[in-house]
């Protein structure tokens, strides 16, 4: 069946599957879920040797313990090379390259690739985004294109 590939390739080309790292609780709660940060890592989908690791907070209590809360727009964004970097040859300008829900309704967390030409450099952005309102808060993380050396 010819379909069965078409559709595994345009699953694999979407925003990547991150991994739980871990969580660290800030402030504990009598009555369900403790607030949190949260850690996750994702490897870039279409620039192998890019690991990304994006911290996030995330609201605790009953609303928390239910996934009915809104969690706050407060992340952070680090990127580094991990392995050797190989560019595909149509790298697109900007791409997202993970995203994941922060409400139960029109708010999200995304990472957004971006390629520095000038500087030979990968340019990661995370950002918060509303249907309607969006948040200025970011973070930014850059991974220079460089021969790969193992440490």
């Amino acid at each position: 069946m010819k379909k069965l590939p078409l559709l595994a390739a345009l699953l694999a080309a979407g925003p990547a599957h991150a991994d739980s790292i871990g969580c660290i609780t800030t402030a504990w709660k009598l009555i369900g879920a403790n607030h949190q940060v949260c850690v996750d890592a994702f490897s870039d989908p279409k620039v192998p040797g890019v690991t990304c690791h994006v911290s996030q907070a995330r609201t605790g209590g009953l609303a928390g313990t239910f996934g009915l809360a809104q969690d706050p727009s407060q992340f952070s964004l680090s990127c580094r090379q991990t392995g050797p970097i190989s560019l595909p040859a149509n790298l697109p300008k900007d791409e997202t390259v993970f995203s994941e829900d922060t409400s139960i309704l029109f708010k999200e967390t995304k990472v957004v690739r971006l390629w520095d030409d000038a500087h030979k450099t990968l340019v990661y952005v995370a950002v918060s985004r509303k249907l309607i309102d969006g948040a200025p808060a970011n973070s930014i993380s850059t991974v220079p294109v460089a021969p790969w050396s193992n440490p």
